[in-house]
Protein backbone atom coordinates (compact mmCIF):
# COMPACT_ATOMS: atom_id res chain seq x y z
CA UNK A 1 0.00 0.00 0.00
CA UNK A 2 2.61 2.56 0.86
CA UNK A 3 4.54 1.44 -2.78
CA UNK A 4 1.25 2.84 -4.41
CA UNK A 5 0.81 6.16 -2.26
CA UNK A 6 4.32 6.89 -3.52
CA UNK A 7 3.38 6.47 -6.87
CA UNK A 8 0.37 8.21 -7.04
CA UNK A 9 2.73 10.78 -5.12
CA UNK A 10 4.97 11.13 -7.84
CA UNK A 11 2.01 10.91 -10.63
CA UNK A 12 0.25 14.10 -8.76
CA UNK A 13 3.97 16.03 -8.84
CA UNK A 14 4.53 14.79 -12.86
CA UNK A 15 0.89 15.77 -13.67
CA UNK A 16 0.05 18.85 -12.06
CA UNK A 17 -2.51 19.53 -8.53
CA UNK A 18 -5.07 21.19 -11.19
CA UNK A 19 -5.89 18.26 -13.12
CA UNK A 20 -8.92 17.49 -14.70
CA UNK A 21 -11.24 14.79 -12.85
CA UNK A 22 -13.72 12.44 -14.44
CA UNK A 23 -16.62 10.93 -12.82
CA UNK A 24 -15.47 8.73 -10.72
CA UNK A 25 -13.44 11.56 -9.04
CA UNK A 26 -10.10 10.25 -10.79
CA UNK A 27 -7.58 12.50 -12.28
CA UNK A 28 -8.77 12.24 -16.00
CA UNK A 29 -5.21 13.17 -17.50
CA UNK A 30 -3.62 9.73 -15.69
CA UNK A 31 -5.04 6.84 -14.13
CA UNK A 32 -3.02 4.12 -12.36
CA UNK A 33 -4.24 0.44 -13.58
CA UNK A 34 -5.53 -2.05 -11.15
CA UNK A 35 -4.02 -4.97 -9.82
CA UNK A 36 -5.43 -8.02 -12.54
CA UNK A 37 -7.00 -5.73 -15.26
CA UNK A 38 -7.11 -7.60 -18.45
CA UNK A 39 -6.28 -5.89 -21.74
CA UNK A 40 -9.56 -4.79 -22.81
CA UNK A 41 -10.27 -2.86 -19.09
CA UNK A 42 -6.90 -1.06 -19.77
CA UNK A 43 -8.12 -0.13 -23.34
CA UNK A 44 -10.80 1.29 -22.12
CA UNK A 45 -9.29 3.30 -19.53
CA UNK A 46 -6.89 4.71 -22.37
CA UNK A 47 -9.91 5.51 -23.95
CA UNK A 48 -11.33 8.02 -21.56
CA UNK A 49 -7.91 9.61 -20.82
CA UNK A 50 -7.98 12.80 -21.46
CA UNK A 51 -5.97 15.99 -21.36
CA UNK A 52 -5.88 18.83 -18.22
CA UNK A 53 -7.15 22.19 -19.47
CA UNK A 54 -3.52 23.51 -19.83
CA UNK A 55 -2.65 20.58 -21.81
CA UNK A 56 -5.49 21.22 -23.94
CA UNK A 57 -5.26 25.02 -24.39
CA UNK A 58 -1.16 24.28 -25.74
CA UNK A 59 -2.23 21.35 -28.25
CA UNK A 60 -4.74 24.35 -29.49
CA UNK A 61 -2.49 26.67 -30.08
CA UNK A 62 -0.65 23.95 -33.13
CA UNK A 63 1.99 26.14 -34.13
CA UNK A 64 4.68 28.06 -31.81
CA UNK A 65 8.11 29.91 -31.96
CA UNK A 66 11.31 28.97 -30.78
CA UNK A 67 13.74 31.90 -30.05
CA UNK A 68 17.47 30.97 -29.61
CA UNK A 69 19.30 33.84 -29.00
CA UNK A 70 22.42 35.03 -27.00
CA UNK A 71 26.32 34.93 -26.41
CA UNK A 72 26.32 32.07 -28.89
CA UNK A 73 24.72 34.81 -31.70
CA UNK A 74 27.81 36.51 -31.07
CA UNK A 75 30.46 34.08 -31.18
CA UNK A 76 29.19 31.95 -33.98
CA UNK A 77 28.65 28.70 -31.64
CA UNK A 78 26.15 26.61 -30.66
CA UNK A 79 26.94 25.88 -27.60
CA UNK A 80 29.15 28.10 -25.30
CA UNK A 81 31.34 27.17 -22.81
CA UNK A 82 30.45 29.80 -20.06
CA UNK A 83 33.76 31.75 -19.92
CA UNK A 84 32.67 34.24 -23.06
CA UNK A 85 33.08 38.18 -22.17
CA UNK A 86 29.27 39.38 -21.52
CA UNK A 87 30.88 42.81 -23.75
CA UNK A 88 30.25 40.52 -26.94
CA UNK A 89 26.54 40.62 -26.67
CA UNK A 90 26.18 43.81 -29.09
CA UNK A 91 23.19 43.75 -31.02
CA UNK A 92 22.97 46.81 -32.77
CA UNK A 93 18.84 47.04 -34.15
CA UNK A 94 17.54 44.89 -31.44
CA UNK A 95 13.68 44.94 -31.73
CA UNK A 96 11.31 42.11 -29.65
CA UNK A 97 8.90 43.67 -31.69
CA UNK A 98 9.88 42.49 -34.69
CA UNK A 99 10.26 39.19 -33.83
CA UNK A 100 6.71 38.77 -32.10
CA UNK A 101 5.13 40.79 -34.98
CA UNK A 102 6.57 38.18 -37.57
CA UNK A 103 5.47 35.10 -35.58
CA UNK A 104 1.96 37.03 -35.73
CA UNK A 105 1.85 37.53 -39.23
CA UNK A 106 2.88 33.62 -40.20
CA UNK A 107 0.11 31.90 -37.54
CA UNK A 108 2.26 31.29 -34.58
CA UNK A 109 0.10 31.35 -31.41
CA UNK A 110 2.84 31.54 -28.60
CA UNK A 111 6.92 31.65 -28.43
CA UNK A 112 10.08 30.29 -26.43
CA UNK A 113 12.97 32.60 -25.42
CA UNK A 114 16.50 31.12 -24.46
CA UNK A 115 16.52 33.28 -21.10
CA UNK A 116 19.68 31.43 -20.48
CA UNK A 117 21.19 28.75 -22.48
CA UNK A 118 23.98 25.94 -21.42
CA UNK A 119 26.39 28.75 -21.10
CA UNK A 120 24.75 30.73 -18.36
CA UNK A 121 24.60 33.88 -20.02
CA UNK A 122 21.23 35.17 -18.66
CA UNK A 123 19.38 37.86 -21.47
CA UNK A 124 18.13 39.22 -18.01
CA UNK A 125 19.65 41.22 -15.54
CA UNK A 126 19.37 38.20 -12.96
CA UNK A 127 20.49 39.32 -9.52
CA UNK A 128 22.17 35.94 -8.87
CA UNK A 129 24.58 36.48 -11.52
CA UNK A 130 26.82 38.85 -13.07
CA UNK A 131 27.10 36.55 -15.91
CA UNK A 132 23.94 38.73 -17.81
CA UNK A 133 22.94 41.88 -19.89
CA UNK A 134 23.92 43.76 -17.24
CA UNK A 135 27.15 43.33 -18.38
CA UNK A 136 27.03 44.02 -21.59
CA UNK A 137 27.69 47.45 -23.26
CA UNK A 138 23.78 46.50 -24.90
CA UNK A 139 21.76 49.75 -23.50
CA UNK A 140 24.46 50.59 -21.01
CA UNK A 141 23.72 47.65 -19.10
CA UNK A 142 20.52 48.57 -18.87
CA UNK A 143 18.61 46.08 -21.20
CA UNK A 144 16.15 43.36 -20.54
CA UNK A 145 15.78 40.89 -24.07
CA UNK A 146 12.87 38.89 -21.67
CA UNK A 147 11.16 41.98 -20.68
CA UNK A 148 10.81 43.30 -24.11
CA UNK A 149 9.66 39.96 -25.81
CA UNK A 150 6.97 39.61 -22.93
CA UNK A 151 5.81 42.73 -23.47
CA UNK A 152 6.03 42.03 -27.09
CA UNK A 153 4.08 38.75 -26.44
CA UNK A 154 0.76 40.66 -24.55
CA UNK A 155 1.08 43.40 -27.37
CA UNK A 156 0.34 41.11 -30.12
CA UNK A 157 -1.42 38.72 -27.99
CA UNK A 158 0.30 35.71 -28.22
CA UNK A 159 1.49 33.34 -25.49
CA UNK A 160 4.73 33.80 -23.92
CA UNK A 161 6.93 31.07 -22.78
CA UNK A 162 11.03 30.70 -21.22
CA UNK A 163 13.52 28.13 -21.51
CA UNK A 164 15.94 28.11 -18.71
CA UNK A 165 18.89 25.57 -18.95
CA UNK A 166 19.69 23.56 -16.26
CA UNK A 167 23.27 23.12 -17.22
CA UNK A 168 25.19 26.05 -16.70
CA UNK A 169 28.63 26.01 -17.67
CA UNK A 170 29.21 29.29 -16.20
CA UNK A 171 28.31 29.04 -12.37
CA UNK A 172 30.61 28.05 -10.25
CA UNK A 173 28.32 25.92 -7.99
CA UNK A 174 27.18 23.58 -10.80
CA UNK A 175 27.85 20.57 -9.15
CA UNK A 176 27.14 21.31 -5.57
CA UNK A 177 23.68 20.22 -5.91
CA UNK A 178 22.15 21.70 -3.13
CA UNK A 179 23.77 24.87 -4.10
CA UNK A 180 23.07 24.90 -7.63
CA UNK A 181 19.55 23.70 -6.93
CA UNK A 182 18.68 27.33 -5.06
CA UNK A 183 20.65 29.31 -7.34
CA UNK A 184 18.46 27.40 -10.30
CA UNK A 185 15.43 28.16 -8.56
CA UNK A 186 15.78 31.71 -7.35
CA UNK A 187 16.41 32.26 -11.36
CA UNK A 188 13.44 30.31 -12.21
CA UNK A 189 11.76 32.54 -9.54
CA UNK A 190 12.83 35.71 -11.33
CA UNK A 191 11.68 34.58 -14.68
CA UNK A 192 8.21 33.46 -13.25
CA UNK A 193 7.49 36.33 -11.57
CA UNK A 194 8.81 39.54 -12.79
CA UNK A 195 7.23 39.06 -16.55
CA UNK A 196 3.33 38.62 -16.25
CA UNK A 197 2.28 35.28 -17.26
CA UNK A 198 4.20 32.95 -18.43
CA UNK A 199 2.59 29.78 -20.66
CA UNK A 200 5.65 27.55 -21.27
CA UNK A 201 8.54 26.10 -19.14
CA UNK A 202 10.62 24.40 -21.51
CA UNK A 203 13.63 22.54 -20.17
CA UNK A 204 16.37 19.96 -21.69
CA UNK A 205 18.03 17.49 -20.01
CA UNK A 206 21.42 18.38 -20.81
CA UNK A 207 23.54 17.89 -17.86
CA UNK A 208 27.26 17.69 -17.15
CA UNK A 209 30.29 17.75 -14.45
CA UNK A 210 30.52 21.16 -12.37
CA UNK A 211 34.10 22.77 -11.01
CA UNK A 212 34.33 19.89 -8.54
CA UNK A 213 34.77 17.32 -11.61
CA UNK A 214 31.22 16.15 -9.78
CA UNK A 215 27.65 15.54 -11.98
CA UNK A 216 24.76 18.23 -11.04
CA UNK A 217 21.89 16.69 -9.87
CA UNK A 218 19.10 18.48 -10.86
CA UNK A 219 15.94 18.60 -8.08
CA UNK A 220 13.00 18.41 -10.79
CA UNK A 221 10.19 18.09 -8.63
CA UNK A 222 11.14 21.16 -6.65
CA UNK A 223 11.40 22.83 -9.67
CA UNK A 224 7.76 21.49 -11.05
CA UNK A 225 6.24 22.41 -7.78
CA UNK A 226 7.70 26.13 -8.39
CA UNK A 227 6.02 26.25 -11.48
CA UNK A 228 3.08 25.18 -10.40
CA UNK A 229 2.91 27.38 -7.33
CA UNK A 230 3.59 30.46 -9.41
CA UNK A 231 2.31 29.74 -12.83
CA UNK A 232 -0.04 27.07 -12.34
CA UNK A 233 -1.31 27.30 -15.89
CA UNK A 234 1.51 27.17 -17.70
CA UNK A 235 2.68 23.75 -19.53
CA UNK A 236 6.16 22.03 -18.55
CA UNK A 237 8.18 20.57 -21.74
CA UNK A 238 9.73 18.71 -22.90
CA UNK A 239 12.09 17.59 -19.58
CA UNK A 240 8.69 17.97 -17.74
CA UNK A 241 5.20 16.43 -16.98
CA UNK A 242 3.09 18.27 -19.33
CA UNK A 243 4.89 17.70 -22.89
CA UNK A 244 7.10 15.21 -23.71
CA UNK A 245 9.83 15.63 -26.78
CA UNK A 246 8.60 13.78 -29.81
CA UNK A 247 12.30 11.95 -29.92
CA UNK A 248 13.99 13.87 -33.23
CA UNK A 249 14.56 17.61 -34.05
CA UNK A 250 13.98 17.34 -38.04
CA UNK A 251 10.02 18.68 -37.48
CA UNK A 252 8.76 15.09 -38.47
CA UNK A 253 6.44 12.89 -35.78
CA UNK A 254 5.68 8.96 -35.98
CA UNK A 255 3.07 8.80 -38.53
CA UNK A 256 0.91 6.99 -35.56
CA UNK A 257 1.53 8.99 -32.69
CA UNK A 258 -0.60 8.74 -29.46
CA UNK A 259 -0.78 10.95 -26.89
CA UNK A 260 -1.72 8.17 -24.23
CA UNK A 261 1.49 6.05 -22.81
CA UNK A 262 1.98 4.05 -20.27
CA UNK A 263 3.38 6.25 -17.21
CA UNK A 264 5.86 4.32 -16.66
CA UNK A 265 7.78 5.19 -19.73
CA UNK A 266 8.55 8.57 -18.58
CA UNK A 267 11.93 7.45 -17.89
CA UNK A 268 13.43 11.03 -17.11
CA UNK A 269 16.91 9.71 -17.16
CA UNK A 270 16.50 8.37 -20.44
CA UNK A 271 14.40 12.07 -21.88
CA UNK A 272 17.95 13.36 -19.94
CA UNK A 273 20.35 11.44 -21.88
CA UNK A 274 18.96 11.82 -25.54
CA UNK A 275 16.74 15.21 -25.36
CA UNK A 276 19.27 17.56 -27.26
CA UNK A 277 22.87 15.90 -26.18
CA UNK A 278 23.32 16.86 -29.96
CA UNK A 279 22.36 19.44 -31.85
CA UNK A 280 21.31 17.35 -35.42
CA UNK A 281 20.98 14.01 -33.09
CA UNK A 282 18.30 11.93 -34.29
CA UNK A 283 17.69 9.34 -31.47
CA UNK A 284 17.87 5.85 -31.84
CA UNK A 285 16.54 3.03 -29.21
CA UNK A 286 13.57 2.26 -27.55
CA UNK A 287 12.11 5.95 -26.61
CA UNK A 288 12.12 7.04 -29.97
CA UNK A 289 10.31 3.60 -31.15
CA UNK A 290 7.41 4.03 -33.66
CA UNK A 291 5.30 1.84 -31.54
CA UNK A 292 5.02 4.28 -27.60
CA UNK A 293 1.49 4.25 -27.36
CA UNK A 294 -0.44 0.56 -29.32
CA UNK A 295 -2.53 -1.66 -27.43
CA UNK A 296 0.56 -3.88 -27.38
CA UNK A 297 2.62 -0.92 -25.55
CA UNK A 298 0.49 -0.15 -23.07
CA UNK A 299 -0.48 -3.87 -22.41
CA UNK A 300 1.47 -4.13 -19.32
CA UNK A 301 1.22 -0.68 -17.89
CA UNK A 302 1.54 0.60 -14.48
CA UNK A 303 -0.33 3.68 -15.27
CA UNK A 304 -1.20 5.52 -18.21
CA UNK A 305 -0.92 9.28 -18.82
CA UNK A 306 -1.53 12.01 -21.36
CA UNK A 307 1.59 13.04 -22.43
CA UNK A 308 1.22 14.76 -26.09
CA UNK A 309 4.65 15.13 -28.30
CA UNK A 310 6.07 18.58 -28.74
CA UNK A 311 7.73 18.14 -32.34
CA UNK A 312 10.95 20.86 -32.89
CA UNK A 313 12.67 21.92 -35.86
CA UNK A 314 15.17 24.59 -36.60
CA UNK A 315 14.14 27.09 -39.62
CA UNK A 316 18.34 27.03 -40.17
CA UNK A 317 20.59 24.10 -40.00
CA UNK A 318 21.76 25.35 -36.27
CA UNK A 319 19.99 26.71 -33.60
CA UNK A 320 21.67 30.12 -32.96
CA UNK A 321 22.16 32.59 -36.25
CA UNK A 322 24.97 31.99 -38.57
CA UNK A 323 25.90 34.64 -41.49
CA UNK A 324 27.12 31.56 -43.18
CA UNK A 325 23.53 29.99 -42.71
CA UNK A 326 21.67 32.67 -45.00
CA UNK A 327 21.44 31.02 -48.22
CA UNK A 328 20.51 27.53 -45.85
CA UNK A 329 16.94 28.91 -44.40
CA UNK A 330 13.96 25.95 -45.11
CA UNK A 331 11.83 26.91 -47.81
CA UNK A 332 7.89 27.54 -47.45
CA UNK A 333 7.61 23.78 -49.26
CA UNK A 334 9.75 22.04 -47.03
CA UNK A 335 7.82 24.00 -43.80
CA UNK A 336 4.53 23.11 -45.17
CA UNK A 337 5.40 19.39 -45.31
CA UNK A 338 6.93 19.93 -41.55
CA UNK A 339 3.22 21.30 -40.90
CA UNK A 340 2.10 18.26 -42.39
CA UNK A 341 4.18 15.63 -40.23
CA UNK A 342 4.12 17.59 -37.12
CA UNK A 343 0.99 19.60 -36.55
CA UNK A 344 -0.73 16.71 -39.40
CA UNK A 345 0.83 14.23 -36.95
CA UNK A 346 -1.08 15.18 -33.64
CA UNK A 347 1.69 17.15 -32.59
CA UNK A 348 2.62 21.27 -31.51
CA UNK A 349 5.28 22.53 -34.22
CA UNK A 350 7.75 23.85 -32.72
CA UNK A 351 9.98 26.36 -35.20
CA UNK A 352 13.16 27.84 -34.24
CA UNK A 353 13.51 31.43 -35.45
CA UNK A 354 16.97 32.24 -34.26
CA UNK A 355 17.37 36.56 -34.11
CA UNK A 356 20.95 37.45 -35.67
CA UNK A 357 22.88 39.79 -34.79
CA UNK A 358 21.58 43.05 -35.14
CA UNK A 359 18.69 41.79 -32.80
CA UNK A 360 16.42 41.03 -35.73
CA UNK A 361 14.84 37.59 -37.19
CA UNK A 362 16.32 37.59 -41.08
CA UNK A 363 14.44 38.71 -43.96
CA UNK A 364 15.44 34.99 -45.39
CA UNK A 365 13.90 33.59 -42.83
CA UNK A 366 10.79 36.06 -42.95
CA UNK A 367 10.23 35.28 -46.75
CA UNK A 368 9.78 31.38 -46.06
CA UNK A 369 7.77 32.00 -42.94
CA UNK A 370 5.56 34.25 -45.49
CA UNK A 371 5.41 31.64 -47.46
CA UNK A 372 4.23 29.15 -45.63
CA UNK A 373 1.34 31.15 -44.16
CA UNK A 374 0.26 31.82 -48.18
CA UNK A 375 0.42 28.51 -48.75
CA UNK A 376 -1.40 27.11 -45.02
CA UNK A 377 -3.82 29.91 -45.81
CA UNK A 378 -4.87 28.66 -49.06
CA UNK A 379 -4.93 25.09 -48.00
CA UNK A 380 -7.87 26.08 -45.51
CA UNK A 381 -9.59 28.62 -48.07
CA UNK A 382 -11.67 25.71 -49.38
CA UNK A 383 -13.18 22.99 -47.74
CA UNK A 384 -15.28 21.22 -49.62
CA UNK A 385 -16.85 19.58 -46.39
CA UNK A 386 -19.10 22.42 -46.00
CA UNK A 387 -21.45 22.58 -48.84
CA UNK A 388 -21.95 18.58 -48.66
CA UNK A 389 -24.49 16.14 -47.39
CA UNK A 390 -23.87 13.82 -44.74
CA UNK A 391 -24.72 10.22 -43.88
CA UNK A 392 -24.28 8.10 -41.03
CA UNK A 393 -24.36 5.28 -38.79
CA UNK A 394 -23.50 7.26 -36.08
CA UNK A 395 -24.71 10.32 -34.08
CA UNK A 396 -24.29 14.63 -34.56
CA UNK A 397 -22.95 14.01 -38.45
CA UNK A 398 -23.30 17.63 -38.58
CA UNK A 399 -21.03 18.50 -36.18
CA UNK A 400 -18.11 17.44 -38.21
CA UNK A 401 -18.15 20.71 -40.27
CA UNK A 402 -19.31 23.48 -37.38
CA UNK A 403 -16.20 24.34 -36.66
CA UNK A 404 -16.19 23.40 -33.46
CA UNK A 405 -13.89 20.84 -32.21
CA UNK A 406 -15.40 20.72 -28.69
CA UNK A 407 -18.47 19.13 -30.53
CA UNK A 408 -18.37 15.38 -32.42
CA UNK A 409 -19.50 12.81 -34.11
CA UNK A 410 -20.10 9.63 -32.28
CA UNK A 411 -20.43 5.79 -33.79
CA UNK A 412 -23.54 4.24 -32.61
CA UNK A 413 -23.94 2.79 -29.18
CA UNK A 414 -20.93 -0.17 -28.63
CA UNK A 415 -19.69 0.32 -31.61
CA UNK A 416 -15.65 0.40 -32.57
CA UNK A 417 -16.12 1.41 -36.13
CA UNK A 418 -18.65 3.35 -38.23
CA UNK A 419 -19.28 5.34 -41.22
CA UNK A 420 -19.90 9.01 -42.65
CA UNK A 421 -20.70 9.35 -46.04
CA UNK A 422 -20.17 12.93 -47.38
CA UNK A 423 -21.91 13.60 -51.11
CA UNK A 424 -20.41 17.23 -52.61
CA UNK A 425 -23.05 19.41 -54.90
CA UNK A 426 -20.53 18.57 -57.67
CA UNK A 427 -17.24 16.34 -58.39
CA UNK A 428 -14.27 18.34 -57.10
CA UNK A 429 -10.51 17.74 -57.11
CA UNK A 430 -9.09 16.62 -54.11
CA UNK A 431 -5.98 15.50 -52.52
CA UNK A 432 -5.98 16.55 -48.81
CA UNK A 433 -7.90 14.94 -45.95
CA UNK A 434 -8.17 16.65 -42.24
CA UNK A 435 -9.54 14.31 -39.02
CA UNK A 436 -9.79 16.02 -35.67
CA UNK A 437 -11.11 13.72 -32.99
CA UNK A 438 -12.57 15.40 -29.56
CA UNK A 439 -9.84 14.86 -27.72
CA UNK A 440 -11.63 15.98 -24.24
CA UNK A 441 -13.39 12.75 -24.41
CA UNK A 442 -10.23 11.05 -25.05
CA UNK A 443 -8.24 9.86 -27.96
CA UNK A 444 -9.77 6.46 -29.51
CA UNK A 445 -9.14 6.23 -33.49
CA UNK A 446 -6.54 3.54 -34.60
CA UNK A 447 -7.08 3.01 -38.36
CA UNK A 448 -9.30 4.60 -41.07
CA UNK A 449 -9.67 5.16 -44.52
CA UNK A 450 -10.64 7.46 -47.07
CA UNK A 451 -12.69 5.94 -49.85
CA UNK A 452 -14.08 7.68 -53.06
CA UNK A 453 -16.70 6.23 -55.66
CA UNK A 454 -15.08 6.44 -59.17
CA UNK A 455 -18.75 5.51 -60.59
CA UNK A 456 -18.01 2.26 -60.68
CA UNK A 457 -16.77 0.89 -57.24
CA UNK A 458 -14.99 2.56 -53.91
CA UNK A 459 -11.62 3.19 -53.81
CA UNK A 460 -9.16 4.04 -51.23
CA UNK A 461 -7.68 7.29 -51.55
CA UNK A 462 -5.91 7.66 -47.97
CA UNK A 463 -5.90 5.86 -44.58
CA UNK A 464 -4.01 6.58 -41.38
CA UNK A 465 -3.79 5.22 -38.17
CA UNK A 466 -3.82 7.60 -35.27
CA UNK A 467 -5.47 11.39 -35.29
CA UNK A 468 -5.97 12.64 -32.24
CA UNK A 469 -6.13 16.45 -32.06
CA UNK A 470 -5.47 16.31 -35.79
CA UNK A 471 -3.97 14.49 -38.76
CA UNK A 472 -3.07 15.84 -42.24
CA UNK A 473 -3.00 13.13 -45.16
CA UNK A 474 -2.00 14.76 -48.23
CA UNK A 475 -2.96 11.87 -51.26
CA UNK A 476 -2.69 11.51 -54.61
CA UNK A 477 -5.02 13.85 -56.56
CA UNK A 478 -8.79 12.27 -57.14
CA UNK A 479 -11.87 13.94 -58.71
CA UNK A 480 -15.23 12.87 -57.59
CA UNK A 481 -18.19 13.80 -55.38
CA UNK A 482 -18.57 10.47 -53.34
CA UNK A 483 -16.84 9.86 -50.13
CA UNK A 484 -16.96 7.90 -47.45
CA UNK A 485 -15.08 8.02 -44.16
CA UNK A 486 -14.36 4.57 -42.56
CA UNK A 487 -13.43 4.40 -39.53
CA UNK A 488 -12.49 0.46 -39.03
CA UNK A 489 -10.64 0.47 -35.68
CA UNK A 490 -10.88 2.30 -32.47
CA UNK A 491 -10.79 1.89 -28.55
CA UNK A 492 -14.69 2.40 -27.73
CA UNK A 493 -16.85 4.67 -29.28
CA UNK A 494 -14.81 6.70 -32.01
CA UNK A 495 -15.49 10.17 -32.39
CA UNK A 496 -14.64 13.17 -34.84
CA UNK A 497 -14.84 16.14 -34.03
CA UNK A 498 -13.99 18.30 -37.65
CA UNK A 499 -13.37 16.65 -41.68
CA UNK A 500 -11.59 18.65 -44.07
CA UNK A 501 -11.19 18.15 -47.57
CA UNK A 502 -8.95 20.45 -49.62
CA UNK A 503 -7.00 20.96 -52.16
CA UNK A 504 -3.22 20.95 -51.39
CA UNK A 505 -1.71 24.85 -52.62
CA UNK A 506 0.27 25.56 -55.31
CA UNK A 507 3.47 26.78 -53.62
CA UNK A 508 5.86 27.17 -56.47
Amino acid sequence: MKGLVIFLLALAVMTGCNSQKDTNGVKSNYKVIEPGATLDDIVEVAANITPSPRQLRWQELEFIAFFHFGINTFTGREWGDGSEDPRLFTPTEFDARQWVRVCKESGIKQVVLTAKHHDGFCLWPSQYTDHSVKQSPWKEGKGDVVKEVAEACREFDLGFGVYLSPWDRNSSVYGDSPKYNEYFMNQLTELLTNYGKVDEVWFDGACGEGPNGKRQVYDWEAYYGLIRELQPEAVIAVMGPDVRWVGTETGYGRETEWSVLPADMQDQELIASDSQTNMNFVPQGDFTKQDLGSRTAIADAKALIWYPAETDVSIRPGWFYHEKEDSLVKSPQKLMDIYFSSVGRNGVLLLNLPPDRRGLIHENDVKSLQGLKAGIDKLYGTNYISDASLKSDGENVEKIKDQDNSTHWISSANQENGVIQVTLPKPQLVDVLCLQENIRVGQRIEKFELEYWDGKEWKVAAKGTTVGYKRLLHFDLVQASEFRIRILESRLQPTIAEVGLYKYPDMY
